[in-house]
C-alpha cells in the first residue's frame, strides 16, 4: 500500500471518528451515560448514609474540651495523640523500606527472578487480611517484650503500610519516559544519579501520594492494634505501654451502656474520619500537581 493510499484512510478515519453520532449510535450513547450515572449514585448511597449517620449522632456532641481530655473523662485526646503515634512509627519503618524496595524493582533488577519474587511476595501482602498482620505482629513484638505496646502496634501498621508505598512507588517510577533516563546517560551521569536525581525526582508526586493512602489505611485500622496495641483509658506512659488509638476506642466503647460514653463513639468517629479525609486531600492535590505539570 502507498503512503498515498495511507494518508487517504486516515483521514476518512478520522473524518468519520470527529463527526457527530447519528441515530441509534447517539441513542445508545445517552442511554450507557445514564446507566453509568444511575449506578455510580447507586454506589455512593452506602458511603453517603455512613457519612451522615456519623455527623448526625457525633456533631452535636463535640466540644472543644474533648480534645484536651483522656477517654476516662469523656475525651479522646491521648486517642488522638496515640493514633498519631503509632502511624509515625509505622511510617519511619515503612516508608524508606517501601520506597526503596520500589526503586530497586524499577530500576536495578527489571527482569530479574529476585524482582518477581519480590513483587510476587508484596502483591500477595496487600491481600493478608489486618487481623492477620496483627496476630504476626503479636508473635514477634509482643511475646518478645511481654508487653502490649505502641511498638508493637507501630509495627504492624508498617506491616500494612508496606506493599502499598512499595507497588505504587514502583509505578510512579515506571510512568518516568525512557528518554529522560537516557538523557541523563548523556550527560555524563551514571546510575546511581540518573536513578536519584532524576528519575526518583520526576516520579516524587506519585511516590508521595502512594505514601499517604498507606498512611490513610494506617490511620484507619483496628484489628491489628487490638493485638499489639491494646488500648488505654489514660495517657500512655511511654512506647512501651499501651496505647490508646481512635478505631480501638470506637470498636471498644461501642457497646458500653454509658450514654456519654456512646456519644464519644460517635464524636470520635467525626475525628477519625477527617483524619482519613484530610490525609486523602491531601493525596488528591499532590495527584492534581503532577497532572498539571
Amino acid at each position: 500500500m502507498s503512503s498515498y493510499q495511507e494518508s487517504e484512510i486516515n483521514e476518512s478515519l478520522a473524518k468519520e471518528l470527529c463527526s457527530p453520532l447519528q441515530g441509534k449510535r447517539l441513542l445508545f450513547d445517552y442511554g450507557m451515560t445514564a446507566i453509568a450515572f444511575a449506578l455510580a449514585i447507586l454506589a455512593l448511597i452506602p458511603l453517603l448514609s455512613v457519612v451522615w449517620e456519623i455527623l448526625t449522632r457525633g456533631l452535636s456532641g463535640l466540644k472543644p474540651e474533648m480534645f484536651f481530655k483522656e477517654v476516662i473523662d469523656n475525651g479522646f485526646a491521648n486517642a488522638i495523640v496515640g493514633t498519631l503515634v503509632m502511624v509515625a512509627i509505622a511510617s519511619l519503618i515503612s516508608i524508606p523500606c517501601g520506597v526503596m524496595t520500589g526503586i530497586f524493582l524499577s530500576e536495578f533488577s527489571q527482569g530479574s527472578k529476585i524482582a518477581s519474587g519480590v513483587r510476587f511476595i508484596t502483591t500477595i501482602l496487600t491481600g493478608v487480611p489486618s487481623i492477620v498482620v496483627g496476630v504476626f505482629a503479636y508473635g514477634v513484638i509482643v511475646l518478645v517484650q511481654k508487653q502490649f505496646s505502641a511498638i508493637a502496634g507501630g509495627f504492624a501498621l508498617a506491616v500494612i503500610m508496606l506493599p502499598i508505598v512499595v507497588l505504587t512507588t514502583e509505578e510512579a517510577l515506571k510512568l518516568i519516559p525512557v528518554p529522560q533516563r537516557l538523557a541523563s546517560a548523556a550527560l555524563g551521569g551514571n546510575r546511581l544519579q540518573t536513578t536519584f536525581r532524576v528519575v526518583v525526582a520526576a516520579a516524587l508526586p506519585g511516590i508521595t501520594t502512594g505514601v499517604l493512602l498507606g498512611v490513610s489505611r494506617a490511620a484507619g485500622e483496628t484489628a491489628p492494634l487490638i493485638f499489639t496495641a491494646l488500648f488505654s483509658q489514660y495517657w500512655s506512659e511511654g512506647l512501651s505501654s499501651p496505647t490508646a488509638s481512635l478505631s480501638v476506642l470506637i470498636f471498644n466503647l461501642y457497646n458500653d451502656p454509658s450514654p456519654e460514653k456512646t456519644a464519644l463513639v460517635w464524636t470520635a468517629s467525626i475525628i477519625l474520619l477527617g483524619l482519613v479525609l484530610f490525609i486523602s486531600l491531601l493525596s488528591r492535590i499532590f495527584i492534581r500537581r503532577k497532572k498539571t505539570r
